[in-house]
């Protein structure tokens, strides 16, 4: 692969660090990622990564921009509302770079459509919102052994995870056995607008790490912080081999 002079430009600040430099770019303009839910997480997210290079995006979301929604999902305004959400997502990352290759899916994920939409992706990115949907997740990525960067927010806290399941490590069923009684989003947790932002950036930030094959002191753990205290910790995932089993079988 070939980089062109205006790659070239556009990247230079970030080719002249060691550990990207051409080799690296080349590995980022080739990259295929798949962001699940253009929400809170997922703008800084498709912002970070288009502007980084990432070449091939896929887009998942079903819903349309909300009043309630511009708070924290940075990729929209006011004239925005109404619409859907990967369809607006996409004319912002044309905006950036008309060359990234853009695939939008305006429908919600369900165990029937996951394979076509998501097998095209080497990376995938879980910035959903409800449990159901981020277990459907996990059990696909797991099985086929798919590169999942997961977050969640909610309140004053933030969770980042790296499931490279081309190792053998925890999942997010062995975090979260068992569906809690009520989904804690921000619709009925509440959310400061800024952990939105720095949750959906340290996701990208993991995306770009793996894809330049860094390495990742993350996989197989997870990252807590509260932008409260400033209190960041890593706790390391133990693996239910049970739970394994049975997400293969799903």
């Amino acid at each position: 692969m070939k980089i062109s002079n205006n790659d070239l430009q556009r990247y230079s600040k970030q080719i002249i660090l060691k550990n990207i430099g051409i080799i690296g770019q080349k590995r980022i303009l080739k990259s295929k990622v798949a962001i699940i839910g253009i929400g809170g997480l997922g703008c800084p997210l498709v912002l970070y990564l288009a502007n980084s290079g990432v070449g091939n995006i896929g887009l998942i979301d079903h819903d349309k921009i909300d009043l309630s929604n511009l708070n924290r999902q940075i990729l929209f305004n006011t004239t925005d509302v109404g619409k859907y959400k990967v369809k607006e997502a996409k004319k912002k990352i044309n905006e950036i770079n008309k060359n990234i290759k853009v695939k939008i899916f305006k429908e919600k994920l369900t165990k029937k459509n996951i394979k076509n939409i998501l097998s095209k992706f080497d990376i995938i990115c879980d910035g959903t919102d409800n449990y159901e949907t981020r277990y459907l997740i996990n059990d696909y990525c797991l099985k086929h052994k798919k590169i999942l960067i997961s977050a969640a927010i909610s309140k004053f806290e933030g969770q980042v995870f790296n499931f490279n399941f081309k190792r053998n490590i925890p999942c997010f069923r062995c975090f979260m056995p068992e569906v809690p009684d009520e989904d804690n989003n921000c619709e009925t947790a509440g959310i400061v607008p800024s952990l939105a932002g720095i949750t959906g950036t340290l996701q990208a930030n993991e995306v770009l790490k793996t894809i330049l094959k860094t390495k990742n002191d993350l996989v197989g753990k997870i990252l807590i912080f509260n932008l409260l205290t400033l209190h960041f910790r890593k706790i390391k995932l133990t693996k239910d081999i049970n739970c394994i089993k049975e997400c293969i079988k799903k």
